[in-house]
């Protein structure tokens, strides 16, 4: 259960990160108010997390999946560029998550 919570707790990272470019400086509203509110529940569930996973790993899990996550729909939503390198990066981070996953 602690894995489930933690991969929506990534899954609000991403939604944060990404709603960060939608709140133009925290000038518009709504997408301020989404942003706020997956900031708040990421961190919640992080700690819900913690109960039984070790912080090492909770948190290296947390943060890879919210920077592949941001990666790619930057690439997506926002057409940054999608080099070799750069997807090469993002699939370590990728084996990264699933080794600590696998060790724990």
């Amino acid at each position: 259960m602690a894995w489930s919570i933690l991969f929506v707790a990534g899954l609000l990272e991403i939604v944060w990160a990404i709603g960060l470019k939608y709140t133009e400086g925290f000038t518009r509203l709504v997408p301020s108010v989404i942003t706020l509110a997956a900031m708040a529940g990421s961190v919640i569930l992080l700690g819900l997390a913690l109960r039984s996973l070790p912080v090492g790993t909770a948190y290296a899990v947390w943060t890879g999946i919210g920077a592949v996550g941001t990666a790619a729909l930057g690439i997506f939503l926002f057409g940054e560029p999608a080099s070799a390198l750069r997807l090469a990066s993002i699939g370590l981070i990728v084996a990264g998550i699933i080794g600590l996953k696998l060790v724990t």
